[in-house]
């Protein structure tokens, strides 16, 4: 059966805007309005402002129907026309740029913002974790790197575990990490192959083969699970060095370290990359990303 919804919020809409403009209010102990229609539908509202939130936010789903719905579309439309990461942003207009785009993994459960990466190597990269300037408490629990923190993108971010799970379990992806250090050279890492299992089994790394010129400081984390201060899998690796990684008794690389800003005293606790700068030196920028594996 075709889908009515635009039809049903167009309604709705024009429900909202004729009450808001006709509306008979009764005493404030009945916080309701009845609007002078011939169906005599009535809307729960309680002012003037409440009415004219509730147009906005029809206003805005009929749009964002309009925009992804096609005539003759069945009521139970999947995510599968949406782009599922930034590689598809980018494969519908070859001239869009870096910045803030919404995805919507296959898996029907809805879609979230990402930041995309349309320049590094060809562009199509789905960023989920960036280091630049220290603004952005990375020492953080299992619950915040479950669900991703801060929400700008723009910023210093990590994604979210269960959405960096939902974006690399649907195609067979590759991994890029961009780095800077305080003298502004650049060094990257990346690996052929990118997952993480889900959160039953810790959100465990499985990458593949190195390349790049930062050396490799990731494949000795190959299949250990994630850890957070509060959630030390298996040891107390990530108390120890003040950050949230897959760590293995301890660590070669540390991106979610302290930010020390190039060379500190404390042993390893930076954002660091051992096999770059040591376990001495924080990097200035660190970018985790993924795109789909050629």
């Amino acid at each position: 059966m075709a889908s009515s919804f635009p039809g049903v919020l167009t309604f709705l809409v024009t429900c909202v805007y004729l009450c808001s403009a006709q509306s008979v209010y009764r005493p404030p102990s009945d916080e309701k309005c009845v609007c002078n229609l011939v169906m005599n539908p009535v809307v729960n509202c309680g002012n003037d402002d409440a009415l004219r939130a509730e147009l906005e936010k029809l206003k805005i789903a009929v749009k964002q129907l309009s925009q992804t719905r096609t005539a003759g579309s069945q009521a139970n439309d999947t995510d599968s026309d949406k782009p599922q990461d930034c590689q598809d942003i980018l494969d519908n207009d070859e001239t869009t740029p870096s910045g803030v785009y919404m995805v919507y993994p296959r898996d029907n459960l809805g879609g979230f913002l990402v930041y995309c990466d349309m320049d590094t190597d060809g562009g199509g990269w789905t960023l989920f974790q960036r280091r630049q300037d220290g603004t952005v408490d990375f020492y953080r629990g299992w619950e915040d790197y479950k669900t991703g923190f801060p929400s700008n993108l723009n910023g210093e971010f990590w994604l979210g575990n269960d959405n960096l799970y939902r974006l690399a379990v649907q195609k067979v992806y590759q991994l890029r990490v961009d780095m800077e250090d305080v003298e502004g050279e650049t060094r990257y890492a990346a690996y052929d192959t990118f997952a993480i299992s889900p959160e039953s089994q810790n959100y465990k790394l499985h990458i593949g083969t190195y390349s790049g010129t930062a050396g490799d400081s990731l494949t000795v984390h190959d299949g250990k699970p994630f850890s957070t201060k509060d959630r030390d899998n298996p040891s107390s690796c990530a108390q120890n060095y003040k950050g949230a990684w897959w760590y293995e008794s301890c660590h070669r690389s540390n991106l979610n370290g302290l930010y020390h800003l190039g060379t500190h005293e404390s042993h390893a606790d930076g954002v660091n990359w051992y096999d770059w700068k040591g376990y001495n030196y924080s990097l200035k920028r660190a970018e985790m990303k993924l795109r789909p594996a050629p």
